[in-house]
């Protein structure tokens, strides 16, 4: 199972937080799970300034997630899943949408969560959707994370060295 040895999720207050949530499309019930994860992890955090932007796709999450970030939310939330077929075509969406979203967090200092599912089977999916009967809440645990490290960030300094950006 993938979250053997994770932490215990933890809600901290994010009241005050405004929230980007890019989500794709595909695969509609499991990203429902996702989205409705998302949704009771930003209630339990008291966050209320939540804006939802679907696009087609996870290799869409990046240049969405970006235009988040640049929009000034105080953290966003990446919700997608790819799942394996018989081509190439997963090895590439997977890598290329985690490594976008990796450096739109980087480069803009703003946390996004990742709730990019990347599953062999679509039971997989649907076993981390967060649906009822599923084992793990992705979509909570993304949202979760993601505010906790806005928190946590929240008292450095926004200057980042160009050294660190390159």
């Amino acid at each position: 199972m993938s979250g053997a040895g994770a932490p215990e999720v933890q809600v901290v207050d994010g009241t005050g937080l405004r929230v980007g949530v890019v989500a794709a499309t595909w695969h509609a019930e499991v990203m429902g799970g996702l989205k409705d994860g998302v949704s009771r992890a930003l209630s339990a955090c008291g966050v209320t300034d939540v804006t939802l932007l679907e696009v087609p796709g996870s290799f869409e999450l990046p240049v969405a997630a970006a235009r988040m970030a640049a929009a000034g939310y105080d953290a966003v939330v990446a919700l997608g899943v790819v799942v394996r077929g018989g081509t190439p075509h997963f090895d590439y969406v997977c890598a290329g949408a985690t490594q976008g979203l990796v450096e739109v967090s980087v480069r803009t200092g703003v946390p996004v969560g990742f709730g990019l599912l990347t599953c062999d089977t679509v039971e997989q999916a649907l076993d981390r959707a967060g649906l009822p009967g599923s084992s793990e809440d992705k979509g909570f645990e993304a949202a979760a994370a993601a505010v906790a490290t806005a928190g946590a960030l929240h008292h450095l300094p926004t200057h980042t060295p160009a050294a660190l950006i390159g």
